[in-house]
């Protein structure tokens, strides 16, 4: 799995994309980025992740050897990788090309790291490396590594490496910031790894006068009429500019008969490859054929691949295919594709017959024990075999118990595919579904799945086949109605045989459930769950503590989840790993120490979730700068068949847009989830959007419409047992119902939280306690209150909310001292714009103009311009009153003496006016 793979790479120097001189033509932009991160990390400021997207053809592989060339004459240590079709479904496959040679080298890992560094690269057996063992010796590896100088880690199509790899990559490329290493990878528009954390850079087609100048550059002579037919036809592309020359005339034009119109550059240059394909000897292209499927294509080993084959030599072989331009034999002997195109050319033109004897040959050249070996002998079997059916099944567990579940499953499924024992077919299809689902191929479980339900289950593979089965429901279709049909089933099914198929099967199900449960509120749900909490852990127990009830359940929750977090051993961390999470989540406790514990669990089943946490957490600590990658987690969701996930991620990105005050955007994404989680009963979603939509009308000012709105989920003084997130809304209610005279009901809220002892569940729930508090206080206590509030721990660390308590203190403060009123209020502004909360920057200019003793020149003081500003957005003198605390007389006495000054008769002209002014 290391340096003997056939590469996919472009020519040497980057020639494809017009490299000349150390330049490459018209990719100013892009090498102008990368020189900028290899010279941000030389300088000691930390290091960065970049992933280059474009078509096949237009040059990311030539910008990767610019990046190479580069880093080197800077002083960095290269490493690199490229995916390859052949190993794609071989787990850490590409995780051994980059990070093998490192660790032969590393001389002072602890031997628990060297040990999960080991089980990734398949040197020692044994379970699953913990995620964070597997995360922090990479981590711990490339810092021993660069401390004489740094790296930069190089992967290229990244389209096609491995699930397991591409886990540990985009954990790297989020924690890249923290160490003295670059990564930059390619990959194409539609396979590159929405997750991965990296900046992207779009590569796309050259200018016409780049593409002009490149192709008389680098074929020179060609006629005018020719040029201009080529330019056409490449449409920018690098590699076409290039090579459709060769054939001595660009082939058919864009508006000619026999070619789509609509067919791409990079089409068309598979089409031509293909073409020069057909015209090789047999021989050649047998050789090719070897090299594609990601065989040993070297010289040496030529005459043995092409002996009885015509008696053509193998010199004559090679001379063919490096006279064609398809490959090249470098420098060690390993055959080179002139383009990742050439290889997709190559198996497009041969047959599945040619392609399985091409695997046989293959086979037969790898050791017993090279999981190679079998996934060609896999690939290669037509008939059912149950002898290589139980190697498969082996292979697929060992794999799997490494972390490579995504690879596992594709194991296991051909493993079924070959099984004559129709029992041992659905029991190896039942585990393939399961390793698909949890390996972040979702849409193939429920393939897989629908075939499994049109057949019976073998006798013990019931709750097995219900986790694969809610699996697909809960994640896939979104639906929760088989969660509470067949859950308590299993979990009683796997109480009575007193056993499990793997480790943890009782608290996944059971998480399975208590998931559906607080998705929906169903009772079935609660029900089941309380039936059988005597046969799961104390860590699901107090997940289902903390998330029924938690108002009444979940006190001291903090010092048991830190317990967890640090005891659970290694070995269960695959089961934990998502009860934790879960747990942590509905304390707003979920932060960077527990995520690194499980990266690298279960691909996307478990990355997956620390996501939804990450962005929860986010939202949360006023780092709203990650709003557009929520966006980005819901499309990677969508293509790999998490649909649950999707709208949950957009759900999420809702609470930016609320707090931000973007009520356009809230109602876009309202029209795009709302109806969907509607349809499978998803509480969850609902009642946050209705919170959602009560918090921007706050930040607008809106607060009768915010009362009405959040007392649909929490009426004042009662805290619902079926709103395990109260505490959200809870100083929402509070806001809403001081600023519309609803004093007594604000104070039987805050008298609610404080008999529940909300201040001993987390430290978020003291903050927002002791912020209502400061709100219901009479003016006597409330200076104390709303200091006390400051003092709770880890209060700055609620950047939204203690922004929002400033300026409530600086408006509070405002008619008592006011130079002090202006720097809460300032803190405050400064806060909101940092976070783009436009309306809430606002309340802050109108309460700092309001606090400014001084008339402005159209003579209106402070108090005056601000009552002018409200009453010019609509507000009725009542309103106006409930949000500066005034009487409704009092503001009309106002607007009396507004009117003449600005020379306005009505209050529609007050706008105008202000605006002129």
């Amino acid at each position: 799995m290391g340096g003997d793979v056939v590469r996919g790479g472009g020519a040497p120097g980057g020639g494809v994309s017009g490299s000349d001189g150390g330049a490459l033509l018209g990719r100013e932009r892009e090498t102008g980025l990368l020189a900028g991160a290899l010279d941000t990390v030389l300088a000691g400021r930390g290091g960065s992740a970049l992933v280059l997207r474009g078509e096949p053809g237009v040059g990311k592989t030539a910008l990767l050897s610019w990046a190479k060339e580069a880093a080197r004459g800077r002083g960095l240590l290269v490493v690199e990788a490229a995916g390859c079709v052949g190993e794609s479904e071989l787990a850490f496959g590409a995780f051994h090309q980059v990070f093998w040679s490192l660790f032969r080298t590393a001389t002072t890992l602890p031997a628990r790291q060297r040990a999960a560094l080991e089980c990734a690269l398949g040197v020692r057996e044994g379970p699953a490396p913990g995620g964070d063992f597997l995360g922090a010796s990479v981590v711990s590896l490339l810092v021993e590594v660069a401390r004489e100088r740094p790296l930069l880690v190089v992967l290229d199509d990244m389209h096609w490496m491995d699930e397991s790899s591409a886990a540990v990559f985009a954990f790297l490329q989020r924690r890249v910031g923290e160490l003295p290493v670059v990564i930059v990878g390619a990959a194409r528009e539609e396979g590159a790894d929405a997750r991965a954390g990296a900046a992207e850079i779009r590569v796309g087609a050259l200018t016409s006068a780049d593409a002009e100048a490149l192709l008389r550059r680098r074929r020179p002579g060609l006629p005018a009429s020719v040029v201009r037919s080529v330019l056409a036809e490449a449409a920018g592309n690098p590699l076409a500019l290039l090579e459709l020359p060769v054939t001595g005339h660009p082939g058919l034009g864009p508006a000619s008969p026999g070619r789509p119109a609509e067919e791409t550059p990079a089409h068309r240059l598979e089409g031509l490859f293909r073409d020069r394909v057909r015209s090789l000897p047999e021989e050649a292209v047998h050789v090719l054929l070897l090299a594609a499927l990601g065989g040993h294509a070297i010289t040496q080993d030529v005459e043995d691949r092409t002996a009885g084959r015509s008696g053509v030599s193998a010199g004559a072989v090679l001379s063919a295919i490096e006279a064609s331009g398809l490959a090249r034999a470098d420098a060690a002997g390993a055959l080179v594709f002139r383009h990742p195109l050439v290889r997709s050319a190559v198996l497009s033109f041969s047959s599945p017959e040619r392609q399985r004897a091409a695997r046989r040959i293959l086979a037969g050249g790898l050791a017993e024990d090279d999981p190679r070996r079998l996934a060609h002998e896999a690939l290669a079997a037509v008939l059912p075999d149950a002898a290589l059916a139980g190697r498969l099944e082996s292979a697929a567990r060992r794999i799997a118990g490494r972390g490579g579940d995504a690879e596992g499953a594709v194991l296991m499924d051909r493993a079924a595919a070959l099984s004559p024992d129709l029992d041992a077919y659905k029991r190896r299809l039942i585990w393939a579904a399961v390793l698909a689902a949890r390996g972040g191929r979702l849409s193939h479980t429920a393939a897989l799945v629908d075939e499994l339900k049109r057949r019976s289950i073998p006798a013990g593979l019931g709750p097995l086949f219900a986790y694969a089965v809610v699996y697909v429901d809960q994640s896939h279709r979104i639906d929760f109605a088989s969660s509470f049909t067949l859950l308590p089933q299993a979990l009683d099914e796997l109480a009575a045989i007193g056993g499990e198929a793997f480790e943890g099967l009782t608290e996944q199900i059971y998480f399975k459930l208590l998931l559906a449960s607080v998705y929906t509120g169903d009772a079935r749900g609660w029900r089941g769950l309380e039936a059988h909490a005597d046969r799961v852990s104390a860590l699901a127990r107090l997940s289902r503590a903390v998330w029924s009830d938690p108002s009444r359940t979940a006190h001291g929750v903090v010092q048991e989840l830190n317990r967890w977090v640090e005891e659970v051993s290694s070995r269960r961390e695959a089961s934990a790993a998502w009860l934790l999470l879960w747990t942590a989540s509905a304390v707003d406790l979920a932060d960077e120490k527990l995520w690194r514990r499980f990266t690298g669990q279960h691909a996307y089943a478990t990355q997956g979730s620390i996501a939804k946490a990450r962005f929860y957490r986010d939202y949360l600590r006023g780092r709203w700068d990650s709003a557009e990658a929520c966006l980005r987690e819901a499309e990677e969701a969508e293509r790999l068949g998490y649909h649950c996930n999707a709208l949950l991620f957009r759900h999420y990105h809702a609470h930016f847009l609320a707090g931000r005050g973007d009520e356009d955007g809230l109602r876009e994404m309202e029209v795009l989830i709302g109806p969907v989680a509607e349809g499978a009963g998803m509480r969850f979603v609902t009642d946050h959007l209705l919170h959602l939509r009560g918090l921007a009308a706050l930040a607008h000012g809106r607060y009768e419409e915010a009362y009405l709105l959040i007392e649909r989920l929490m009426r004042p003084g009662e805290l619902p047992r079926h709103l395990p997130w109260f505490h959200l809304p809870f100083f929402d209610l509070v806001v809403a119902a001081v600023h519309t005279g609803r004093r007594a009901e604000a104070a039987a809220h805050v008298e609610a939280g404080r008999a529940a002892r909300m201040e001993a569940l987390s430290g978020h729930h003291a903050f927002l306690l002791a912020a209502a508090a400061a709100l219901v206080a009479p003016d006597e206590d409330a200076d104390a209150r709303y200091r006390a509030a400051y003092e709770v721990p880890g209060a700055d660390g609620w950047t939204f909310a203690s922004a929002r308590l400033r300026l409530a203190h600086g408006s509070w403060l405002r008619r008592r001292r006011r130079a002090e009123a202006r720097g809460l209020i300032r803190l405050a502004r400064a806060e909101f714009e940092r976070l783009g909360a436009g309306p809430w920057v606002e309340r802050c200019d109108e309460e700092l103009t309001a606090a400014d003793p001084v008339g402005d020149g159209d003579g209106l003081t402070g108090q005056e311009r601000r009552i002018a500003l409200l009453a010019a957005k609509g507000l009725t003198n009542k309103e106006i009153g409930q949000a500066l605390r005034l009487s409704p007389r009092t503001v009309a006495a106002h607007l009396y003496k507004i009117f003449p000054k600005l020379g306005v008769a009505s209050r529609a002209a007050l706008a105008q006016a202000l605006a002129e002014d």
